[in-house]
Order: structure tokens, then C-alpha cells, then sequence
């Protein structure tokens, strides 16, 4: 028992904590997994950012295409009043007659801009009834 007790004081003293390279090791895993950590929380933040953009272009084509279509028909339209856009969105609505047809047909398009880049644009029709 004592030549046991022995070998583990020997042991045990040669032992004098961390060296610099478990450290480092230590401190670099650390590191990895917080830049991982980090990086996963701005992807998710962009996603989120952009599918709220979409959603919000969605809401202003489908208000502005109903405005339109509730406001008196003009057949010599060229465009209609906009729906208000919350800060930063812009409306563009295009009136075009559809050729072969008769006049009681207007083709609208609806553009929804964010800081002057396109976001969405959708095309429906006006009908004089």
C-alpha cells in the first residue's frame, strides 16, 4: 500500500496544472464556438429581416391592387391615386389597355420599391362594371 501511495505522490507532483498549450487549446474551442454561436444569430436576424420585407410588399401589392379596382373606372387612365406606403416603401401603379380587346378592360401592374430597389411587382385587371 505505501509503494502505491508513493507512485501517486510522485505522480500527482509532477503535475503542476495547465500548460500554455492546453490553454490555448481551451481558449480556441471556446473561441470557435462562440464565432459559430454569432454568426448563426445574424444569418437568423437577415432571414428574419428579409422575409419581413416580403411580407410587408405582399400587404401594399394586394391594398393597392384592391384600392385601385374600388376606384371609378377612367378608361383614359394611365394611372390611379396610391394607397399610402409605410417609410421607406415606394408604389408605382401602371395602367395599360390589353390590345384586341374592347375599352372596358385595363391591365394594372403595381410595382412596391424599398429604398429604390425593386422588392415585388404584381399585375391584375380592371374591369368597368
Amino acid at each position: 500500500m505505501r509503494q502505491w501511495l508513493r507512485r501517486v505522490k510522485v505522480w500527482v507532483k509532477g503535475e503542476r496544472g495547465l500548460g500554455v498549450v492546453e490553454s490555448l487549446a481551451a481558449v480556441a474551442v471556446l473561441g470557435t464556438a462562440v464565432v459559430a454561436f454569432i454568426i448563426a444569430l445574424s444569418t437568423g436576424s437577415i432571414a428574419v429581416r428579409e422575409v419581413d420585407q416580403e411580407t410587408m410588399a405582399q400587404s401594399l401589392v394586394r391594398t393597392q391592387l384592391e384600392y385601385t379596382k374600388n376606384y371609378p373606372y377612367n378608361p383614359a387612365a394611365t394611372t390611379y391615386p396610391k394607397a399610402e406606403a409605410p417609410e421607406g416603401y415606394t408604389i408605382s401603379v401602371e395602367i395599360s389597355s390589353i390590345p384586341d380587346t374592347d375599352t372596358d378592360i385595363q391591365k394594372i401592374t403595381v410595382t412596391i420599391s424599398r429604398d429604390g430597389e425593386e422588392i415585388l411587382t404584381a399585375e391584375d385587371y380592371k374591369v368597368n362594371r
